[in-house]
Parts: C-alpha cells; sequence; structure tokens
C-alpha cells in the first residue's frame, strides 16, 4: 500500500466546527420514540472580541448597547454568546436596567458584606479596597452565558448586562466576547 502525502493540519476552528457537528448530528439522529429528528448541515461560525470599558468609579457599569452593537456586526442569527472579565477585583452581571435604585441597593449591599475595614484583612498590598473588591468578584461571577436569537441577546425587557466595578479607582477593564452560532 503506498503512503499518502501527510494530511495538513487541521484549523482549530474547523477541527471544533467538524466537532459540534458530527456530536450534533449524533443527538440528532437518535430516535425519539416513534419519531426521527431530522437534522441540516450547517456552518458555526465563531466570533471573538475583547470590549474594553473604562469603569470610571465603584459601581454597575452597563454594557449591554456595546455588545448588541457588536453582536449586529456578526453574521449569527442563533448562537450562543460567552462574556468574561480576565479581572479579579471585577464581575459581571444581568442585573434591571429600568431602575437605578436597583444598582444603588446592591453597590451598599455588597459594601456591607464586604466592607473596606482596615486591619480586616491580610491582603491589603493595593489599597484597601483590594480585598473587598476580591470578596465581591468571588460572590458574584466573571461569565455569563445568553442565548442569541434573530441576531440578538435574549434578554429579559428590564435586564442589561453590567461590569460591576469593585475598586474605588478608575480602571480599565477586558471584557471577552466569544459567539458561536449559525
Amino acid at each position: 500500500m503506498a503512503e499518502s502525502a501527510p494530511r495538513a493540519a487541521p484549523q482549530p476552528v474547523n477541527l471544533v466546527n467538524e466537532l459540534i457537528n458530527e456530536w450534533i448530528s449524533e443527538l440528532m439522529n437518535r430516535r425519539a420514540g416513534s419519531a426521527r429528528i431530522l437534522r441540516t448541515e450547517t456552518d458555526m461560525k465563531q466570533a471573538l472580541h475583547h470590549l474594553t470599558v473604562a469603569t470610571g468609579t465603584r459601581g454597575l457599569h452597563e454594557i449591554t448597547a456595546g455588545i448588541d452593537s457588536w453582536i449586529d456586526l456578526q453574521d449569527v442569527r442563533t448562537g450562543l454568546l460567552t462574556i468574561f472579565c480576565r479581572h479579579t477585583s471585577a464581575s459581571l452581571l444581568i442585573q434591571e436596567n429600568a431602575d437605578p435604585g436597583v444598582r444603588t441597593d446592591l453597590e451598599r449591599y455588597f459594601e456591607t458584606i464586604a466592607p473596606e475595614a482596615p486591619g480586616r484583612y491580610v491582603h491589603d498590598a493595593e489599597g484597601p479596597d483590594d480585598m473587598p473588591a476580591h470578596l465581591r468578584a468571588a460572590l458574584t461571577t466573571v461569565q455569563l452565558s445568553v442565548p442569541v436569537e434573530a441576531g440578538r441577546m435574549v434578554l429579559g425587557t428590564w435586564q442589561g448586562i453590567y461590569v460591576f466595578e469593585h475598586r474605588r479607582a478608575a480602571h480599565r477593564r477586558d471584557i471577552v466576547l466569544h459567539l458561536v452560532g449559525e
């Protein structure tokens, strides 16, 4: 048997797409009772973007519009958006965006459960607001998953996506957006 020329290494995105399509095909081809589920081939797409958010002050900073604008530029109608905050003293929230009192109450609540208190924490190398910021980030989350339908995030009527800045000083936060879909 003659040896064939070595195949080029598959591109990571193409390999991921192939694996996803194989997995979906296997799932969709299983019988559900007596009905057979049919699947058509699709081209899964991926897009990645770094959104820089200048927070200015401690508190909740809405980033929904910036994310919407980026999604509008992508050729994805149905999929899943992952939003990731690359920091340990800031976090992400999906929260009400209609009444500013909600944001005020959330900020006050986190001040009571993780207060700035000199001498209370071992870690204070970056200032008295640093360890409380780490605690607040640990109690929230740095990653969100949001479905995308008809090219828009599937959020409730009064929901917005926020960077929750836990430090007092202004920061530039790197938020990574990863969209997978078709």
